[in-house]
């Protein structure tokens, strides 16, 4: 093989080697772009509303208008929170599950009707008095004498305590620490999640309410996660690839050599 071949054949794999790079960029960013697009739509479409309109709205519903001064209390606490998390990807992954399944988990009691609400809390009070009532009757109880010490009481009732953050977290794997954060932070907006919900009587503004809390609550969390991404790629062109490739040796190039020398 000649010495023009050679540099034909150099040409043609880097040619290929910028196309493969090229192509694959252009697919990370028209991915990122699309999830930007649809991510701007929502948000546009339910925080629009913090800027008067002169013209009615007829497309905005009181569940939104409800969720739209919701999400302004929630946001900045779960945002805080979930920026905490910098240790690793699946800190932030199980913060993220927590919250969400959190607050489907306290607005669904909410969406069952009321009275059927109130009925099982008077049966499970009644069930409560006859069950003190027939265990509290034994003679036997009232002669026992319990000669353990203050510290040891404390430490037999700790003990048979369960963990509230084990609960929060039963119906959800994942990380630990990112668990226990959501739970903190999930305590500081479950009054205002339910007290919101609870406005609205219309099964319209609920359903609307509900699926639009949950979706911005995800929207919200992919747009943190972006914001907290270590680097952002930097743009490049054609002209830039071709200025770079001459100065630096393309990967494997110098095998190539050695084999087309052979």
């Amino acid at each position: 093989m000649n010495h023009n071949e050679e540099k034909a054949l150099r040409e043609s794999i880097r040619h290929m080697i910028r196309h493969v790079k090229q192509k694959r960029v252009d697919e990370e960013n028209n991915v990122r772009s699309l999830i930007r697009g649809f991510m701007d739509i929502e948000i546009k479409s339910l925080v629009e509303g913090s800027v008067p309109d002169v013209d009615p709205t007829p497309n905005k519903s009181t569940g939104i208008n409800v969720l739209e001064d919701l999400l302004k209390k929630i946001i900045p606490v779960l945002e805080t929170d979930y920026k905490s998390l910098t240790t690793s990807d699946s800190q932030r992954e199980s913060f993220r599950s927590h919250i969400i399944n959190a607050v489907q988990n306290a607005l669904t009691p909410a969406r069952i009707n009321t009275q059927a609400g109130e009925e099982a809390d008077e049966i499970n009070e009644d069930l409560e008095e006859e069950i003190e009532i027939n265990v509290g009757n034994s003679a036997d109880d009232d002669k026992f004498i319990d000669i353990r010490t203050d510290a040891e009481k404390s430490a037999d009732e700790e003990e048979d305590e369960e963990d509230p953050r084990d609960a929060f977290g039963s119906d959800v794997d994942g990380d630990e620490t990112g668990r226990n954060m959501a739970y903190q932070s999930f305590k500081k907006v479950e009054t205002s999640v339910i007290d919101s919900y609870e406005l609205l009587a219309d099964p319209e503004d609920q359903e609307l309410f509900f699926d639009y809390l949950v979706a911005n609550l995800k929207l919200y969390f992919e747009k943190f996660e972006q914001e907290l991404a270590p680097s952002v790629e930097e743009p490049t062109n054609q002209a830039y690839d071709m200025a770079k490739s001459e100065e630096e040796p393309v990967a494997g190039e110098g095998d190539l050599e050695l084999e087309l020398k052979a």
